[in-house]
């Protein structure tokens, strides 16, 4: 005899269906079936209160699914029975499995059995904690647990303190949700099953009793990354309290090691993926292209109000000009536009490209995570070009790209930067090398550009700081809004950083300010 029952009622434990198939046409045994069906339709529904009244013990059993079902959260429930049979007069067996899908944990099962009892020719299930789960007993009740993952670490062996960088794990699923969490979520959880197992567990204290779902193969292993813990928390202070969407990346010129990269607010990673017109911090790139064309820091050069190609007119900030025997030197670090934009005949139409490639942009990076590596295309005309030499156009590119830009003029070679090195299979290679008078010239330039130009925020700052300051335009506001910039190096030791400031107004004096705060913090 079968009696298949299908429930539709729920509280938000999923969709089931109980079978009932007591393989007898013994009236005792079809009545207890019956009874006992009601108990289990009850349990699959979150009814624990329903089911509990169907018990000798209503207030033990209420409790007990109803822990059961919320420490769970089954998506999907199914119950069958097997056949009962007739212990004594009165009493009846029934087994039964119980099959749920859970979040984490997959698909789980159990046997288990039930008693049903006649007392003044009323059925009742006698309840039981074995009943629930045999492996349970009194003040015992399931739960899942999610695997042991293992730590994010810093360049010291301590847990990473960046949750842009370590992104966020699932507490439904146990799995890494973004961030090094998420790229390295199979081995910091030690393989690729179930993220989370069932097991038992102490009412009281909460501890686990036993595990009754294995852990899945082996340990989970730290992932372990090159940021530096002072500079990581220099980096977030000197962001606390901005206002607008901000980032501060910091590597190692000598190796390309990131030592830091904060974001205000935490969450999306700008720092390593955002994706931005650099300014006029771009112009540690023309100016390089520049000299390579034989240019010296030295040579005059005018900086008027306006420059006009083809009817696009350029401007500088705040429509400054320089006087008359102003330099290259002297535009750079004032960080002339028009100078730049008139400069535009000496280069070709890849020389900003090509000499992109010497700082590593236009690569792909590995990096050990998540990275924008830059874009600097071949212009298309005259007026791209000019747009082109002072970061604008289609020139492209995150904090840690211009962070590089700034390393890469420290060290005179580009150092693909790294982040997770274990992870990292072939570090990118520039396929070109800066010649080491164009290295020393920009040094002097972005020297200049703090005592004299427009980074003077970290004149006071010890080191002999070395920077370019940058403000892009962006969107189609007239006037137009822009991100505030700032990039360099200490010339005493292995530190080059970016700062960016979304929509944040100008490089010098909004930008200026953050890194000189973060400076500040490392050398005093």
């Amino acid at each position: 005899m079968v009696v298949a029952l299908a429930v539709t009622a729920g509280i938000g434990y999923g969709g089931y269906r109980l079978v009932v198939d007591d393989g007898s046409d013994d009236p005792q045994v079809v009545a207890a079936t019956g009874e006992l069906k009601k108990f289990l339709a009850a349990w699959q529904a979150g009814d624990a209160p329903r089911a509990g009244r169907l018990t000798d013990t209503p207030g033990n059993a209420e409790s007990l699914i109803k822990s059961v079902m919320t420490n769970l959260k089954p998506s999907k429930t199914e119950i069958s029975t097997g056949d009962g049979k007739k212990k004594a007069e009165g009493e009846v067996e029934i087994p039964f499995t119980v099959r749920m899908t859970l979040p984490g944990a997959g698909d789980y099962a159990w046997n288990s059995q039930a008693d049903v009892i006649r007392t003044d020719s009323k059925w009742t299930v006698g309840f039981r904690t074995e009943m629930v789960h045999p492996k349970m007993v009194p003040g015992q009740t399931l739960a899942l647990k999610s695997r042991d993952r293992a730590p994010i670490l810093d360049k010291n062996g301590e847990e990473l303190q960046s949750a842009s960088l370590v992104g966020a794990v699932d507490p439904k699923t146990g799995k890494g949700m973004s961030g090094l969490q998420a790229r390295y979520d199979k081995q910091l959880v030690g393989g690729s099953g179930p993220a989370k197992s069932v097991v038992v567990v102490n009412r009281e204290s909460g501890q686990v009793v036993k595990r009754l779902t294995g852990p899945g193969a082996g340990q989970g292993e730290p992932v372990r990354t090159t940021i530096d813990p002072e500079v990581q928390e220099a980096a977030a202070d000197a962001l606390t309290g901005v206002k607008k969407n901000a980032a501060i990346v910091a590597v190692d010129p000598s190796n390309g090691h990131i030592l830091a990269a904060a974001n205000m607010p935490s969450g999306m990673n700008r720092a390593l993926e955002g994706r931005y017109p650099p300014g006029s911090t771009f112009k540690v790139v023309t100016a390089a292209a520049l000299l390579k064309q034989g240019m010296k820091p030295s040579d005059p050069g005018d900086c008027p109000k306006f420059a006009s190609v083809n009817g696009q007119r350029f401007e500088n900030q705040d429509q400054f000009v320089l006087p008359a025997g102003s330099t290259f030197q002297d535009n750079f670090a004032h960080s002339c536009n028009t100078f730049f934009v008139n400069s535009r005949a000496k280069l070709s139409a890849s020389a900003l490209r090509d000499t992109a490639g010497a700082f590593g942009i236009g690569g792909t990076w590995d990096v050990g995570t998540t990275t924008y590596d830059g874009s600097v295309p071949v212009t298309t005309s005259d007026n791209d070009k000019a747009a082109s030499t002072i970061g604008q156009s289609r020139v492209q590119a995150s904090p840690l790209v211009m962070a590089s830009v700034a390393a890469t003029a420290k060290e005179g070679v580009f150092r693909q930067p790294l982040l997770v090195p274990d992870a990292v299979k072939h570090r990118y290679e520039a396929p070109t090398r800066l010649d080491t008078d164009v290295v020393n010239a920009l040094r002097t330039m972005m020297r200049a550009t703090v005592t004299d130009g427009a980074g003077r925020a970290l004149k006071d700052i010890p080191g002999e700081p070395r920077a370019k300051t940058g403000t892009a335009e962006f969107g189609t506001d007239a006037p137009p809004r822009t991100h505030a910039w700032m990039i360099g190096y200490q010339g005493d030791r292995n530190l080059a950083w970016s700062v960016l400031l979304e929509d944040g107004g100008s490089g010098g004096s909004d930008a200026g300010p953050i890194a000189a705060r973060f400076l500040k913090s490392l050398v005093g």
